[in-house]
């Protein structure tokens, strides 16, 4: 991989801005009077690390990624966007994704005037390698792959996200965002092997934790730099690296958390196959199913007025009819399937 052709020419020549936190690294000193920064109200007076070291630590140890392989950021979808800002000239090049994926893709290339190309799926929501390639052309940037994909919860077949990575000569991102709640083998355990590969990962959905707004970018050191380049300087604030440290430390919590969900799709997913809305329930490897029913619009709308609120995917390339249901607590899935078993058609 040829890093420097994929960049961004004034991405290349930028001075990033040099932050006071980035210029002192000490960790001895007491009197700081170097960022203008109010003496009072410790411990949130101070700028935090830009860099996230201690987090990042943290964090390789549960990633099993080494830190400097890894990049911090407000929710994924700042890695998203970095992502565009970075490799994709506006108005010249272009991106490649499967289809239906997260729409944040689509949202951030138009936001910065890139072409976005979407590859349809197949019947089962899988990918075709051959597919996505024959979408690309010289300039192509990024691919993009979300395994489990959303809204379809499935994980993409593993020999041919390996054939994009490797016959595709430019970025592939693999968003793992859901990736805790599979067997299969994450991506980001293979990176040394593959340069051009970029995978993200989120505090959001596992980790019980969307409210802090705190994202993972797995990469290629040489990639991690540019992320960390063209980025504000403070970008996850102290609050967020505080909780993100406690929840870490609250590992045996999180597990018990994901045993019960795991659980409660198992026993969710065939109550729901069996009632007469249902024509179809797909194989999920998240923490949500995506169902196709026989009226979504009507169906949606009688949830909400008893108070339930799940996702209407209709308007979604081969989601006609669809509703994806997040698997909540045992008393709320109760609740929905209360709803449903009295929903008539």
């Amino acid at each position: 991989m040829n890093l420097e052709r994929l960049v961004r020419p004034n991405i290349l020549k930028l001075k990033p801005y040099s932050c006071a936190r980035d210029e002192f690294k000490g960790r001895d000193a007491s009197v700081f009077l170097d960022a203008n920064e109010n003496p009072y109200n410790a411990s949130l007076n101070r700028y935090p690390d830009p860099l996230q070291e201690d987090l990042k630590a943290e964090l390789s140890q549960v990633k099993g990624v080494p830190a400097e392989y890894m990049f911090l950021g407000n929710g994924s979808d700042e890695a998203i966007d970095l992502i565009y800002r970075i490799f994709c000239e506006p108005r010249k090049d272009n991106v490649v994704a499967i289809s239906p994926t997260y729409g944040m893709y689509e949202v951030c290339a138009h936001i910065n005037d890139v072409e976005y190309r979407p590859v349809l799926l197949d019947e089962g929501f899988q990918m075709n390698a051959k597919k996505l390639l024959a979408a690309t052309d010289h300039h192509t940037k990024v691919i993009w792959i979300c395994s489990p994909n959303n809204p379809t919860g499935n994980c993409m077949q593993r020999q041919e996200v390996e054939t994009v990575i490797k016959e595709f000569p430019g970025i592939v991102v693999v968003d793992e965002a859901y990736s805790d709640f599979t067997q299969a083998r994450p991506f980001r355990s293979d990176l040394p092997l593959y340069p051009n590969l970029v995978v993200l990962n989120t505090m959001s959905k596992a980790w019980a934790s969307a409210a802090i707004r705190l994202g993972m970018a797995f990469a290629d050191p040489s990639i991690i730099a540019l992320f960390n380049k063209v980025k504000y300087p403070y970008n996850v604030n102290i609050l967020t690296q505080q909780q993100a440290r406690e929840m870490i430390h609250n590992r045996p919590k999180l597990q018990q958390w994901m045993t019960t969900i795991l659980t409660e799709r198992r026993h969710l997913m065939p109550a729901v196959a069996e009632l007469p809305l249902c024509k179809q329930i797909y194989p999920t490897d998240a923490n949500f199913f995506l169902i196709r029913v026989t009226d979504a619009s009507r169906l949606y709308n009688y949830l909400v007025d008893h108070g339930i609120i799940v996702r209407n995917r209709s308007r979604v390339a081969l989601c006609d009819n669809c509703l994806r249901i997040t698997v909540g607590t045992p008393q709320e899935n109760c609740e929905l399937l209360s709803a449903l078993r009295q929903y008539k058609d």
